[in-house]
């Protein structure tokens, strides 16, 4: 299904949308915990408003100012309170005939993120074997948040 600028909200996972390419900024180095990565920020908008697409990666030749493009396999992050789009290197871009107005006609308004808003938090104290995850003798962690020790089986709930 394909989404709406102004539909988005923070935490959406695997949508398409239908956008017009308003601006788009130089490939810039940044340095994350998992190393460098080249990102890119372009401005998207569509009849419904405009968000940040920061495209992690490779640009698209797809991505051109003024362009309509069809953007599938994205997903969404709240940064500074506005919604915000992002592409990975799953994330598809092909030319779309659909009508979006011109970048003058695109309303300025902006998805903004739920003030009580938080990420979801991933849960790193299962530890186990199949994800790798730390632990005390390859048995992770039990239900109460320490290790096992040896001769200590897991309680079944």
């Amino acid at each position: 299904m394909v989404e709406k600028i102004g539909n988005l909200k923070p935490g959406m996972e695997n949508i398409s949308v239908v956008v017009r390419v308003l601006q788009v900024s130089e490939p810039k180095d940044i340095q994350t915990k998992n190393g460098p990565r080249t990102i890119s920020e372009v401005m998207v908008g569509d009849e419904t408003g405009r968000a940040k697409l920061t495209v992690w990666g490779k640009q698209d030749e797809a991505l051109k100012e003024g362009s309509i493009v069809k953007i599938d396999n994205v997903w969404t992050t709240a940064f500074r309170g506005q919604v915000q789009l992002n592409a990975g290197s799953k994330s598809t871009f092909s030319e779309s005939d659909e009508q979006i107005p011109e970048a003058s006609e695109i309303p300025e308004t902006v998805p903004e993120a739920p003030q009580d808003y938080s990420p979801p938090r991933r849960n790193f104290n299962r530890g186990g074997r199949r994800f790798g995850g730390g632990g005390y003798r390859q048995g992770g962690f039990n239900n109460y948040g320490g290790r096992r020790g040896r001769g200590e089986e897991e309680e079944e709930e």
